[in-house]
């Protein structure tokens, strides 16, 4: 049966610590997501709940992005999705009386997993100015509160419209049209802060800010190529297409600064055979140091030319542009400088090299190990350069793979939710509602912050998500948000950033995914792309956590009526009423859902056009995919620091923490431990089991500081280190961004160690 919140924040001073674990998955992943399952929503719900998830007449896991094949097993969720599941369809509540007993002085010094902890957000909640207590507040004085800040702002430009990857297409498509209608394309979003890199990249060497891959090309692959990901936790079901692509002859090499389990042994527990044995998947590990990918990959490219007979001369001809001018960089690249870059050895590369010629079919996958970097956009051009020249982008089993992390992040994104939209796309908005959106260039996650710190912005307004703890610099975050005049989250649960308010807030509580969503014309459903561009249906069946719930589209639709009144053009009351009238105005204005109601009928969805993938044709500046040349760069490491990247422990999604351990690296019972190499430890003199202070130092010279963390010795890469966020996203300076993306630089934070008082 389900069980009760805690009552008191676990102590987390004294984590345990045992050897990390060389296989993923198995019985173990199993016993873990029906433990979590039933402690949160008991057996019978627990049944119910997650043989729908990933179904085609079910709903989309609200966790990772990874796409369903044609073909679905009974149970199409893994562990983390299940964990993801529970955690939102929870028979535990947060109720007024919870406010009324915690007042936000309280809930500021809880930890993010105890917040989590203690259920759904039943009521819309408000917090006056001056009090220390939310108190219950009606849909209708909720709205209008919003109204009367959003009409007193002297322009629209000083409000912030931030949204999450949770959030539906129908919602994300009605609130930019609400937001620009309103007069603003203040429009950040979680892309901001993860996948911003790619699509910069991507837009500009092959005119399409997607991958290029579909999920049956992995099964198709020769070699694939997973770096900076770790699959295991964060797109566990990953591990199956892997799985397949390795039965049907494929390599793998895996490259990144730690050993991860669910690269080095996979135990599918669908099948008996994987339950008992399982696969090792990683032919070749290459044990980079931090921010050595463009180093490496250039090094590949320059040894590719140098091979007769490697480049693909009939695709380069035909499709690119730019082959001198980077064939001609890519050749001056250096053995030893890319062997100080990489950490790795000529062994490592020239084998690397070996399995790449010996490769028709080449996929390179990544994800944040690449994008948040200074150097993130040159880092993905390199890899779209090494593609190029074999000609594997736009041919079956061969291409990009940026592997999104939350579910609708991408689809959000081809709704409209962006700082940056193409004329284009405004141009189609202004023909389908008849205003005139704003064109000038919008506020993404560190404008928006800087624009609260400066008094610039008043407003903030969350279509889901923590914000407060997903974004970087702590500290400068967090008084910003204080600074404005009012925050507001639309949230199915508690999190920081409700206790990190402006001067008013307000919680505005909504259906989850698992959740029937009712209107006035009949049952609804709403959409999600996934990570390959595909888009399906999702329907939530539970009845509704609380009686005084709204979706996403109903919030939106009426506090734009509220705010915009009897002069907008757009017939919100119809969108509220039947989401069907919403994707007829999709269809009109997005690229790729013609026909949008129809297509979606289908069980499983349809495919978004792809041109480079479809019909090898790039829609960039020149016509041709794009290759790039520039510098190569790397992180330097000032003697006696240690290059820091921030992670996610496998009890933990995004800023959602599910529970304190971290299964496959031997971590139980606490959050705040360091990844330390062995031999860099000693060389700091500092032993394993102690206790430091994490420093970042930055060009600013501000001392930011995470206390308290236990040491622990770790085979990662030399001079480089790893650690939690949100708990290190303190360390993480507001303006240390990649260039170009704006991206926080997350995996490459120069840290000193300094023992703690803790100790």
């Amino acid at each position: 049966m389900a069980t009760k919140p805690p009552k008191a924040d676990p102590v987390q001073d004294a984590p345990r610590v045992a050897g990390a674990q060389h296989v993923a998955a198995g019985l173990p992943a199993v016993r873990h997501s029906l433990v979590m399952a039933q402690q949160q929503m008991g057996v019978r719900r627990t049944a119910l709940t997650l043989l729908r998830v990933n179904q085609k007449d079910g709903f989309d896991c609200p966790g990772c992005a990874w796409p369903e094949g044609e073909q679905r097993h009974t149970a199409e969720f893994c562990e983390n999705g299940a964990k993801a599941v529970a955690e939102e369809a929870t028979l535990r509540r947060v109720t007024p009386e919870f406010f009324r007993a915690h007042p936000v002085s309280d809930l500021a010094g809880r930890s993010g997993y105890w917040l989590g902890q203690q259920g759904r957000l039943t009521h819309p909640m408000y917090l006056p100015e001056g009090a220390d207590h939310y108190e219950p507040i009606g849909w209708d004085r909720a709205f209008d509160i919003v109204a009367e800040e959003l009409r007193a702002l002297a322009s629209p430009d000083e409000a912030v419209f931030y949204t999450s990857g949770r959030t539906s297409n129908e919602a994300a498509f009605l609130y930019q049209l609400f937001a620009r209608e309103l007069g603003t394309n203040n429009l950040p979003d979680c892309s901001n802060m993860c996948h911003e890199s790619s699509g910069s990249a991507l837009t500009e060497t092959i005119g399409v800010g997607k991958g290029s891959v579909l999920l049956e090309d992995l099964h198709k692959a020769d070699l694939i190529i997973v770096a900076g990901q770790n699959p295991g936790t964060n797109h566990p079901r990953m591990l199956t297409a892997l799985e397949k692509a390795k039965a049907g002859g494929a390599r793998i090499i895996s490259v990144n600064p730690l050993p991860e389990a669910g690269l080095e042994r996979f135990k599918n527990p669908q099948t008996p055979r994987g339950l008992l044995k399982g696969a090792a998947l990683t032919d070749l590990f290459l044990q980079i140091r931090l921010g050595g990918d463009q180093a490496l990959f250039r090094l590949l490219n320059r040894l590719i030319l140098e091979t007769e007979g490697a480049v693909d001369e009939e695709f380069v001809d035909a499709h690119t542009h730019g082959y001198e001018e980077f064939a001609e960089t890519a050749r001056a690249a250096d053995w030893e400088e890319t062997l100080t870059a990489t950490g790795l050895t000529r062994e490592d590369i020239e084998r690397a090299l070996r399995m790449v010629l010996d490769s028709q079919r080449v996929i390179v996958c990544w994800a944040m190990g690449l994008t948040q970097h200074k150097h993130a956009v040159p880092t993905i051009r390199e890899i779209v350069n090494f593609l190029l020249l074999r000609g594997n982008i736009g041919r079956p089993g061969a291409g990009v793979c940026p592997v999104r992390g939350h579910s609708n992040v991408q689809g959000d994104r081809t709704m409209g939710i962006f700082e940056r939209p193409a004329p284009a796309f405004l141009d189609a908005l202004e023909k389908e509602f008849g205003f005139a959106p704003p064109r000038a260039h919008g506020y993404d996650v560190v404008r928006a912050i800087r624009a609260l710190r400066d008094g610039e912005a008043k407003v903030f307004f969350a279509m889901g998500g923590n914000f407060v703890s997903a974004s970087p610099d702590t500290e400068v975050t967090e008084a910003a948000m204080r600074r404005a005049r009012l925050t507001v989250h639309v949230s199915t649960k508690l999190n920081r950033s409700h206790a990190v308010t402006g001067a008013r807030a307000l919680i505005l509580p909504t259906l989850g995914r698992t959740e029937r969503d009712v209107q006035a014309s009949g049952e609804q459903f709403v959409t999600v792309e996934d990570s390959m561009g595909m888009v399906h249906a999702s329907r939530g069946r539970l009845k509704p956590a609380g009686t005084h719930l709204l979706s996403e589209p109903a919030i939106v639709c009426r506090l734009a009526r509220r705010v915009l009144g009897a002069d907008s053009r757009v017939p919100w009351e119809e969108f509220e009423r039947d989401y069907a009238t919403v994707r007829d105005r999709i269809a009109r204005v997005v690229p790729g859902f013609e026909d949008f109601n129809a297509r979606v009928a289908r069980p499983g969805g349809f495919a978004l056009p792809h041109a480079p993938r479809d019909e090898r044709r790039f829609p960039t500046a020149t016509g041709k995919a794009n290759f790039t040349a520039a510098p190569v760069e790397y992180p330097a490491l000032p003697e006696g620091r240690l290059l820091l990247q921030t992670l996610r422990s496998h009890d933990q999604y995004n800023t959602t923490i599910y529970g304190l351990d971290d299964r496959y690296r031997g971590i139980r019972d606490g959050r705040r431990v360091v990844l330390v190499n062995a031999e860099d430890a000693r060389a700091l003199g500092v032993a394993d089991g102690s206790y430091v202070d994490l420093v970042s130092e930055w060009r600013d010279g501000v001392e930011r500081r995470a206390p308290g963390f236990r040491v622990v010795h770790y085979p990662t890469a030399r001079g480089c280190a790893a650690a939690y966020y949100p708990e290190t996203n303190v360390l993480v300076p507001l303006d240390a961004t990649a260039d170009t993306s704006n991206t926080p630089a997350s995996k490459s934070v120069v840290v000193r160690l300094e023992q703690s008082t803790t100790d």
